[in-house]
């Protein structure tokens, strides 16, 4: 299965399940695709309890793919990185065109 992904959140909790479950969808043998939008493109920022940073990396080492909405981190002054990288509504058009199910966390 193509699943999408969007976050428009950066709440540590819901970050850090919704990577969780992208990461089991990846050892299920799923394709995976992550887009980073509007609060989202924060969502790296966890807490104690939350370690969301692990559970990117840990995406990022199975070869899941994140995109993040451009104009969200320019917004916010951010620097397009690894696990926040600089994308456009062209590629969240894309995931969600070729994605067999999209689902959204806000």
């Amino acid at each position: 299965m193509k699943l999408g992904i969007i976050i428009s959140t950066n709440k540590p909790e819901s970050v850090w399940n919704v990577y969780r479950l992208a990461n089991f969808a990846l050892k299920e043998g799923d394709k995976v695709k992550v887009f980073l939008l509007a609060k989202g493109v924060e969502s790296e920022i966890g807490n104690k309890k939350y370690n969301v940073k692990e559970q990117i990396t840990q995406y990022i080492s199975k070869d899941g793919q994140i995109y993040a909405c451009g104009t969200c981190m320019k917004s916010r002054k951010m620097k397009s990185k690894i696990s926040c990288p600089l994308s456009s509504m062209k590629e969240l058009y894309q995931i969600v065109k070729e994605s067999d199910k999209v689902l959204t966390f806000g």
